[in-house]
């Protein structure tokens, strides 16, 4: 199993990602199986999809970590947010991001959060897109390395909160 994130921009129309991926057979491929059997209210997970019957390979769970809240809400997370994403899967296989054996054999579970007030549907779209590309390139590559490990430690904090050291 590949785990990878990545947080693209700032405010509403930013962009949080955290991929698992891995063969159909594994714990992913049986994570993907049970999302789809027990959605919960408000978080309706969905397969990709680069247009109506035309899904994304290899196959992606969309798992939104945002309850869904009104129409332009759920707009921005069904359009933009996934087709940017699709768009990411896609690149990733076509240049050897992805290995090709993945594109029938794995599955990958992207956990994407859409804020609330998101209000740029082109910005959702590039910004889902870079941070999907991102967090595959980083599952694939197990980043990040120790040494980013501990100098992140050394200067804790996020665009939520910076811990005053």
């Amino acid at each position: 199993m590949y785990i990878g994130e990545a947080f693209v921009s700032r405010g509403p129309n930013a962009a949080h990602i955290n991929v698992f991926i891995g063969p159909k057979d594994g714990p992913v491929g049986t994570a993907v199986a049970s999302s789809v059997a027990a959605p919960r209210m408000g978080y309706i997970p969905f397969m990709v999809i680069h247009k109506p019957n035309v899904p994304v390979k290899p196959a992606t769970l969309f798992s939104a970590k945002a309850d869904l809240r009104g129409d332009t809400h759920s707009n921005m997370t069904w359009g933009p947010a996934q087709a940017g994403i699709a768009r990411a899967v896609y690149e990733c296989v076509q240049e050897g991001i992805l290995p090709q054996e993945a594109e029938n054999n794995w599955v990958i579970i992207a956990g994407v959060w859409v804020n609330w007030e998101a209000d740029d549907a082109d910005l959702i779209y590039s910004h889902n897109h870079e941070a999907m590309r991102l967090a595959i390139t980083r599952a694939m590559n197990h980043s990040p390395s120790k040494e980013e490990t501990k100098a992140a430690n050394d200067d804790p904090g996020n665009p939520f909160y910076t811990p005053k050291l």
